[in-house]
Formats: structure tokens, sequence, C-alpha cells
């Protein structure tokens, strides 16, 4: 199959495309200002209120990364398309945590959008995550799209009900990939991400991770092949106290 003919790819292609067609013409608000220090010239800042002008990417970086702007939905709309495309391509800043990326979107309170702009960034975050576990020359790393995901909407479970969806050889790789970097952090009860906006719920986000891995994701595992030794670890997750740590398979993790 040519690159260009996966079913995920062209649905992320598309997603990008409606995203281009939606935000086409946005701009900062006329009063939008920051730290000349800080962020950046009068003359950088201009450009987010001229539309569809492209910006250089450490402008970019320093514009999603920036938690300060008097309006940063108004922002986010201005540079969504090409914030996106970077996402996709891994472009969007050197040495990123991918939950950094989400609480942007989740600072614009894009859900609260009109639907018309909200679906284009809902279509836009589940293709591209779609992608993530589907296509073997997804650029991004599944377990950082799935990060991203949950910041950017405050949520894991519209993601793991997606993965559970998407079964195959890939997805599970990808699942194994993404417990291999989870399974210290979860077995220390803690969210293997630092969640970045006030709104949202660490503790309920990770609570469902560890159901859905005890669950869906424990079959995916076993089926997959994993390595005994990362099933035992997840199945860690199940227990508590010292049942834990004083089982014979348990990793040696100190906290």
């Amino acid at each position: 199959m040519h690159l260009a003919d996966h079913p995920a790819r062209r649905r992320l292609g598309a997603a990008l495309d409606d995203l281009d067609v939606t935000f086409r013409g946005m701009t900062a608000h006329p009063d939008e200002h920051n730290c000349e220090c800080h962020w950046g010239s009068s003359q950088e800042i201009s450009l987010l209120k001229t539309p569809d002008a492209e910006l250089e990417p450490d402008l970019l970086r320093r514009t999603w990364q920036a938690v300060d702007w008097t309006d940063h939905a108004a922002v986010l709309r201005r540079i969504l398309p090409q914030f996106a495309r970077a996402l996709v391509a891994g472009r969007a800043a050197p040495r990123y945590e991918p939950e950094e990326a989400g609480a942007s979107f989740a600072r614009g309170r894009w859900q609260q959008w009109p639907e018309d702009h909200a679906g284009a960034v809902r279509e836009f975050l589940h293709a591209w995550w779609e992608q993530s576990l589907t296509d073997p020359h997804a650029v991004v790393p599944a377990h950082r799209v799935f990060v991203l995901c949950a910041e950017a909407s405050g949520s894991v479970g519209p993601w793991l009900a997606q993965w559970e969806e998407r079964t195959g050889h890939l997805s599970d790789r990808r699942l194994a990939e993404a417990a291999a970097k989870w399974e210290y952090e979860l077995l220390g009860d803690s969210l293997p991400w630092t969640v970045g906006w006030y709104d949202h719920d660490a503790e309920e986000m990770r609570a469902r991770l560890v159901a859905w891995l005890l669950g869906p994701g424990a079959s995916r595992l076993r089926e997959s092949g994993a390595p005994a030794d990362l099933q035992h670890r997840i199945r860690l997750l199940g227990l508590d106290g010292e049942a834990r740590w004083t089982d014979p398979h348990w990793p040696g993790h100190r906290y």
C-alpha cells in the first residue's frame, strides 16, 4: 500500500486540511500583548495579529508554550493550522513534553468553542490518535500522542475507547510500548505525566488508565506476546500496598 493510501493517513490529512479552512483568517485579539523580555518583540506579536502569516518555528514554539496570553483561545485559533502540522511532523519544539502541548489546547478551552470550531479540533485529535496506532510510518510515538490528547481533553476515556476499537498487531505493539513507558510511575500510584491544567483530575485519569490496563489492556498484552515481566508489572497494578511490593515479580522500583 502506498503511504498516501493508508486510511488513517487519509483521515489525518483531511483533518489537517479542515483546520486550515476552519481557522483561516484568525488573529490574536487586537490588544493582545506579551513581555518583550520573555516572549518576543512587538514585530513578532504583530504577526499573530496578521491572518495566515507563517510563523518561524521558534516563534511558533514560544507562542503555544506561553501561559500568560490575555485571550489564549484567540491565540490558539490563530496558530492551530500550523501548530497541528508541526505536532504531527514531530517539529513542535525540541524535547517538549506532550502534556505541555496538550495543556496549550486545554488553556484555549476549545471544547467550549462553537461546534464547527470544536468539531474540527476534536476530529484532528482523534484522527492523529488513530494514525499513531495504525500507521507504521507515524512520526510521533503513540504513547506521546495519547498523553497530548488526554491533556487536551481532560480525559483518558475517549482515547482508551478508541484504542480498544483499534485491534491488530501494530496497535497491540503500541500498547506494549506505552505500558513499558508508564509502568514505573503507575506502580508508584502516580500518573505517568504531569497534569498541566488546573481543571484536570490527575487521580481520576490515573484510576481510569489503570482500570483499562488491568482489563482490556492486559488481555491485549497477553495476546500480543508482550514480555512476561511487563505483563507481571501491569498485573501488579491490581495489588495494593505490601501485597504489591512483596510479590515475587515486584521489579524493585524505588520511589
